[in-house]
């Protein structure tokens, strides 16, 4: 039959056991935790977290400018089919980079050592040059429409339809002006060093720069 002093050391001995298994499991647990969390940066992962963005707007321009529309008149009616509009109109660029079009020799991706010997990731990407996305006509006001010269025929719809169509094309030409596409380029190239801001990797973005200054459908 045990005595107390038995039971004591029983009980103290089942007791460290009990501990132990607690932190075998505790540790096996923590080491799991730590490789899900660990991700080596390969190229293939950098091209797939980059192409996500797919169409990275990175440039809006408002232009206002101001056009005009005219109708040359016919004899027949004796020149009364005359017409001209002036019109105001407000529009938007958008332009950026399609990250689509990214392919695996654009990226590269070297692991290093530091000074303490500790593995550092250099990464560089090598963006698509910039392009327009769209061009969008937000207003177009009528400042002044002439009809003739008794203001006796309808206002022709081609007359609008031909403003409309010089409006976005003066748009696109001011928002190239102002330098869109630079502006585009080199906000593309600090949005996507930002993806990579928390994997402590090194990142150089190099851009190919401004592409052509027009609406490509």
């Amino acid at each position: 039959m045990a005595t107390g002093s038995q039971f004591s050391f029983f009980r103290a001995v089942l007791l460290m056991v009990l501990l132990m298994a607690i932190g075998i499991f505790g540790k096996v647990l923590y080491d799991k935790s730590n490789t899900s969390q660990v991700q080596a940066i390969t190229r293939e992962g950098v091209i797939t977290d980059v192409q996500k963005l797919a169409r990275l707007q990175s440039a809006a321009f408002g232009v206002d400018t101001i056009i005009t529309a005219n109708k040359v008149g016919t004899w027949q009616k004796l020149w009364q089919d005359k017409q001209k509009g002036l019109f105001v109109a407000h529009g938007r660029v958008l332009a950026g980079v399609d990250l689509s079009k990214l392919t695996p020799e654009m990226v590269q991706v070297i692991q290093k050592q530091d000074v303490n010997d500790e593995p550092v990731t250099h990464i560089t990407i090598s963006v698509p040059p910039s392009e327009v996305f769209e061009v969008y006509l937000d207003d177009l006001g009528v400042y002044d429409w002439q009809t003739g010269l008794f203001g006796m025929a309808d206002n022709d719809p081609k007359i609008l339809s031909e403003a409309q169509a010089s409006a976005k094309i003066e748009v696109l030409k001011k928002a190239c002006q102002g330098g869109i596409m630079t502006m585009a380029a080199s906000n593309a190239a600090e949005q996507i060093k930002g993806l990579f801001v928390l994997t402590g990797a090194t990142v150089d973005v190099v851009s190919q720069g401004a592409g052509a200054c027009q609406l490509v459908r």
